[in-house]
């Protein structure tokens, strides 16, 4: 990958697409270095086109993506890998997460079963941290996204 700040990738994006505005947030995918690493080059790749968020962290339902939201993705030293466009957003209880929304996030085996275990870790951690408990009812924001730009 070539080494690429946040604000050059949007710069350059912009150029072409003059009508885009200046609003955007950069951000990793996961919690540490490595996993930034990993889901990152997924998202180039094509793989990961998903993402899910625990809803009870959004301050609001104004808060939450939306479609046409751009986002610039970085790897975990924060360097800008691509940019993402959110094509659509759902929330669903944890315990109704389905078995194509585990595949299109593109992490392990693509299974439902990885998703379940490996979000449930991530949510425990993520809600723990908050002091709010992660249940099977919890609301999680399911948001699909296409690469844009890389």
């Amino acid at each position: 990958m070539n080494d690429q700040s946040v604000e050059n990738m949007w710069s350059t994006y912009k150029k072409d697409n003059p009508s885009i505005g200046d609003d955007y947030a950069a951000w990793p995918f996961g919690d540490s270095e490595k996993m930034a690493d990993e889901l990152s080059e997924l998202v180039v790749k094509g793989i990961k086109t998903a993402t899910a968020s625990a809803y009870d962290l959004y301050e609001d339902d104004n808060a939450l993506p939306y479609p046409g939201l751009l986002n610039v993705i970085v790897d975990g030293k924060g360097e800008a890998v691509a940019i993402i466009e959110t094509t659509d957003v759902k929330v669903v209880y944890f315990e109704d997460v389905t078995a194509e929304f585990a595949y299109l996030e593109g992490e392990g085996d693509r299974s439902l079963e990885y998703w379940r275990e490996a979000h449930r870790d991530y949510f425990i951690k993520e809600l723990g941290s908050v002091d709010l408990p992660f249940t099977e009812k919890m609301g999680v924001v399911l948001e699909t996204f296409k690469v844009v730009y890389k």
